[in-house]
């Protein structure tokens, strides 16, 4: 493994959690070139929901290819974007009541939040915009001023004006003192000036797996509207059906102004982000935001095959609703046994919280050594992620769930984990 450590950056992450080559994976198995296998509860950081190599999607994407299609586009018309369309249309958007129209901002999630950003200073002609304490929504300049996490804000080596946090849902708090919380706390960020949009995950994942209750976000919409400013949902992690249902605003039933999508769009881990933007605030200007990929035709051809195989009946959200209270079910009684904070999730995201920051990083490690595959967070790593392809396998979802006891058990036994 010489090769990465004497030519790639130090900037590098993952690669040190698991230090492994791998090569080969199949639905939530991973292989590396030793011929040891892992299962996989990081799913690509959710961009994999539907699994690594998935039959049909692959078969899809290699008949494309094979028959010269267009792979790269630009925002020029092609038979795969339209075909995307017009599923994204027929299957997701149509029968929940959206209209909101599609912009392709480029291949990853921080492109779509950055396109969200822009738009709404736009359509407002404000220039604050607020978020949540906790929150991630990139690493690009304007989604890190969005940004939460203390050590990426100064990786960005520039102030990063024009943004201020709000205090985000806490459910050990009751739900009408935590609106009256948000409520208070929007007004006092908008003093010095009126804030051009909010920007909220309904999950915060990276921030460590924190839900926010649908009262709470029903509440977030409406007094985003009665301060004029745009409601930007990033869903980039929790959406397509990571929390059951495709958005995970559904539950809470509201609307945003703005979506922002990507990772698991794709279908296939293929690169694809889109801004779903309601019709009204579509003011761009001909390529007045632009990128060179962002229309990736492969991506439109396996995004399209998975709207197909999984979003035209509700099996799979069952399916995760079903799988996610089993986990939810294991995850309590690890905690119970060793003393820890209860299970925090929904759907298929989950969090263990630990008392003692580094914590997760250690039980992680464990897991890995163990044949799992697991990340962390939290800004202090202490909380374990479980964050498994939607369509693991029972056994397989158990087997990991197995595993990450046995870790806790482990690490807990060396180093007491409760406080």
């Amino acid at each position: 493994m010489s090769v990465f450590d004497t030519m790639e950056s130090e900037v590098r992450s993952y690669s040190r959690a698991w230090p492994t080559v791998f090569t080969t994976g199949r639905g939530a198995v991973l292989h590396d070139e030793k011929g040891r296998s892992w299962i996989d509860f990081f799913a690509g950081a959710g961009a994999l929901n539907y699994g690594h190599n998935q039959p049909e999607l692959k078969a899809a994407l290699v008949e494309y290819l094979s028959g010269d299609g267009i792979t790269h586009g630009l925002d020029m018309h092609t038979a795969a974007k339209r075909d995307f369309l017009e599923r994204l249309r027929d299957v997701i958007l149509v029968p929940r009541g959206l209209d909101h129209r599609v912009q392709f901002p480029g291949p990853g999630g921080t492109n779509a939040v950055e396109a969200a950003l822009k738009l709404a200073r736009k359509v407002t002609g404000r220039h604050k915009v607020l978020y949540f304490q906790r929150g991630f929504h990139g690493m690009t300049l304007g989604a890190l001023a969005v940004t939460a996490n203390p050590m990426k804000r100064a990786g960005a080596g520039v102030p990063l004006p024009d943004t201020a946090p709000l205090p985000y849902d806490a459910p050990a708090v009751d739900e009408e003192r935590a609106v009256a919380r948000l409520t208070h706390q929007l007004a006092a960020a908008t003093r010095s000036g009126p804030a051009a949009a909010v920007v909220v995950e309904t999950v915060q994942g990276e921030g460590g797996v924190h839900p926010a209750r649908p009262g709470w976000l029903r509440a977030l919409a409406r007094l985003t509207r009665e301060h004029g400013a745009l409601l930007v949902v990033d869903d980039i992690q929790m959406g397509c059906g990571r929390t059951g249902p495709f958005f995970s605003f559904e539950e809470a039933a509201i609307v945003p102004d703005i979506v922002c999508l990507s990772k698991s769009i794709g279908g296939y881990g293929t690169p694809m982000a889109l801004t779903l933007l309601r019709p009204e605030y579509d003011i761009w200007k001909p390529g007045e935001h632009n990128g060179t990929f962002r229309g990736y035709n492969p991506a439109f051809v396996t995004a399209t095959r998975a709207l197909e195989l999984y979003w035209t009946d509700a099996t799979l959200e069952a399916r995760t609703a079903v799988l996610g209270e089993r986990v939810r079910r294991a995850l309590t009684e690890t905690a119970r046994r060793h003393g820890l904070p209860a299970p925090r999730g929904r759907g298929l995201v989950w969090g263990l919280p630990f008392d003692r920051p580094g914590a997760a990083r250690t039980v992680c490690e464990a897991a890995y050594r163990r044949g799992l595959l697991v990340e962390t967070a939290g800004a202090d790593d202490e909380v374990a992620k479980i964050l498994p392809p939607l369509t693991v396998a029972e056994e397989e979802l158990d087997r990991g769930l197995g595993i990450l006891d046995e870790a806790v058990a482990s690490v807990h036994q060396a180093h007491p984990l409760a406080a």
